[in-house]
């Protein structure tokens, strides 16, 4: 789907705030440094608690807007060819999986040597490095946000709060799935439009449908 791929890039590139940008590096140093400075590391659980405390008034809003390396993800690799997400990735017992192993990595990692502030920096930076590793070679593979259908922090989001703030989608919608080709997470939209809001625990609220929309049917409810 040659067209679908090319609208996909146009309007990931399009639509990307530049405040992105100074978050997207915020993990390059990160990532760069954290080794050599650990306090840097400490910027990771930071954005983990934002991420997962946002679920209680927006779902997955932090993922879609604020998070440094989402922000990287759509900054840097966006305009790359999209191809569909696996099923696999949306299942359950896949996400709280690789939650399971990636908390319980970072703990027994931590209790290393609890006491120590540096270790744990170093820890959160391994952390950081692995996960991103995993976040670009998903892009490339598959696309730009395909991590944030396993990232842990998004799981928490989306199980606490998905639910908030949904898509509303006017009587209007002409069903052009312009929408559908913008959306990071290649949710489905159209198929709601009967319903007048999208279901699904897993929008980030990035409004990047809301801006792809040539006929602007599609807003967002507030949450409760």
């Amino acid at each position: 789907m040659p067209s679908a791929v090319n609208a996909y890039a146009l309007l990931t590139m399009r639509f990307q705030p530049a405040y992105k940008w100074l978050l997207s590096m915020i993990v390059a140093a990160v990532l760069l440094l954290g080794w050599r400075f650990p306090a840097l590391g400490f910027a990771v659980p930071v954005a983990m608690a934002a991420g997962m405390g946002g679920g209680f008034f927006r779902g997955r809003w932090v993922c879609g807007n604020l998070c440094p390396r989402g922000s990287l993800l759509d900054t840097w690799l966006g305009a790359l060819p999209r191809r569909p997400l696996p099923g696999w990735m949306a299942r359950p017992a896949v996400r709280w999986g690789v939650l399971a192993v990636l908390v319980g990595a970072m703990v027994l990692q931590l209790a290393g040597d609890p006491g120590n502030w540096r270790h744990w920096g170093v820890v959160f930076w391994r952390m950081c490095l692995v996960t991103t590793a995993a976040a670009v070679l998903l892009a490339v593979s598959l696309s730009a946000r395909s991590w944030c259908r396993l990232c842990p922090v998004g799981t928490v989001a989306a199980e606490i709060g998905g639910g908030k703030m949904p898509l509303q989608i006017g009587a209007s919608c002409r069903g052009c799935s312009l929408c559908e080709q913008a959306c990071p997470m290649q949710l489905s939209i159209v198929a709601h439009r009967a319903a007048g809001q999208l279901p699904h625990r897993d929008c980030l609220k990035c409004s990047t449908c809301v801006k792809a929309c040539p006929s602007q049917v599609l807003h967002w409810q507030e949450a409760a």
